[in-house]
């Protein structure tokens, strides 16, 4: 949990470029999670969403949008997504998507974080196509070491496998750098395992937030560039939250025979108000996040779980120097691990029933770790989903909805050639 922590934070820190970003992530992610453990009882953690935070990088440092401008784009896409949940909207997409696709969203999930967890660590090499990593790197060695021993603990049945694999990994790295077999490289992104503690007491005091607090600026509202991030920001968080959701319930059993998880009106309404709540405060969207599934996987079922994390989220404050010394290759192999618990769900799809369900699944799967994107496999395994339940002949069992998600689907693609 603290591992997953320090990776949402850290990122954060580096992608906006604003030390007061890390403080205010923690307290953002730490307050709308204890919203989501009393509100819900669901084991969700929220924080910002990873989508959403590079393109507010992106757009801010080539100086497209200001920080500013970024922020009411956040704060109105809250409200919207407000309004949505109030009304039944998003908790109605959450239903009508076909079963076999929410099983498949679960899977490719657990490829996504996979992915994400041999890229952070440097097992797998993705620079040029698809490769091993450098075996002689120390922090590969340390990766590898640290997915074994969380192998080995989890088939011993030791409770919290995971946790103690990050903080056991991360020993073994400051022993290594202690040594001098680990040196770091913050240029390579090789970082230092140990916290910086330089400034005596005073390294533990959170940096001060008033240069993003209420920093809301809408003087570009009416520009075309203002309305055509919005209109990502809505997509990519909409779906992102979407396929999280599904795919952490499916992970833990939540959703019921229907295939529905109870009450995601509540938990929807929680990410919404947090990314108001955010915007206000100086960080991007907040979101249900896939890392959620390392607490279910270890056994979270209930908000004791979302109450944990978000205590830890609130202690990451005056102990940031702490969990940013946690290195990638100690929380990586937790991200690889918790992909492998994920992708056992894919023996539960129907594979020999109607070829929408089928193939709609199936192209979910493989779009969402290839295209590095939640939303994206989300987006093109219902595309192919309506169009094969069109040219088979049965329209029929298209929900209306379905066919929204379609229309939107299908100018999201236009916006994105064009």
């Amino acid at each position: 949990i603290c591992g997953g922590e320090a990776y949402i934070t850290d990122v954060n820190g580096v992608v906006i470029t604003k030390s007061a970003i890390m403080i205010t992530c923690a307290l953002v992610s730490g307050l709308i999670t204890l919203l989501m453990a009393f509100y819900t009882n669901f084991p969700f953690a929220l924080s910002t969403g990873m989508g959403s935070n590079f393109i507010l990088g992106a757009l801010i440092q080539s100086q497209a949008l200001s920080f500013g401008a970024a922020m009411a784009i956040t704060l109105i896409s809250g409200i919207i997504f407000v309004l949505l949940t109030v009304f039944g909207l998003r908790d109605l997409i959450v239903r009508v998507i076909p079963k076999n696709i929410k099983i498949a969203i679960s899977a490719s999930i657990g490829f996504f974080i996979a992915y994400l967890g041999f890229k952070n660590c440097g097992i797998g090499s993705f620079e040029n196509g698809i490769a091993l990593g450098n075996l002689t790197d120390p922090a590969v060695l340390l990766a590898i070491g640290g997915l074994l021993l969380i192998i080995v603990l989890n088939a011993l049945n030791v409770k919290g496998a995971i946790l103690y694999g990050i903080i056991l990994t991360w020993v073994l790295g400051i022993i290594c750098e202690l040594t001098g077999v680990y040196v770091p490289d913050p240029s390579a992104g090789a970082f230092s395992t140990l916290p910086d503690l330089s400034n005596g007491l005073a390294s533990f005091i959170p940096a001060s937030m008033d240069p993003i607090l209420f920093q809301l600026d809408f003087s570009q509202l009416a520009t075309f560039n203002f309305v055509v991030v919005l209109l990502a920001f809505l997509f990519v968080d909409l779906f992102d939250t979407v396929g999280t959701l599904i795919g952490v319930a499916q992970e833990g059993n939540l959703l019921n025979e229907k295939g529905e998880l109870p009450r995601v009106g509540r938990a929807l309404m929680s990410d919404a108000l947090g990314t108001c709540l955010g915007a206000c405060l100086g960080t991007s969207t907040v979101t249900s996040y896939v890392e959620s599934t390392t607490g279910v996987a270890d056994g979270g079922r209930t908000g004791l779980t979302a109450l944990t994390s978000a205590i830890l989220f609130i202690l990451a404050i005056p102990l940031y120097p702490i969990f940013l010394a946690i290195p990638s290759f100690a929380t990586a192999p937790a991200l690889v691990f918790v992909g492998l618990l994920m992708i056992k769900n894919v023996t539960k799809m129907d594979f020999d029933s109607d070829i929408a369900d089928t193939v709609g699944g199936f192209v979910a799967i493989i779009f969402m770790p290839f295209a590095y994107s939640i939303a994206t496999g989300i987006m093109f395994g219902i595309l192919t989903w309506v169009i094969l339940k069109i040219v088979t002949g049965k329209i029929k069992e298209i929900h209306p909805i379905m066919w929204v998600a379609f229309a939107l689907f299908a100018v999201r693609i236009v916006t994105m050639i064009c």
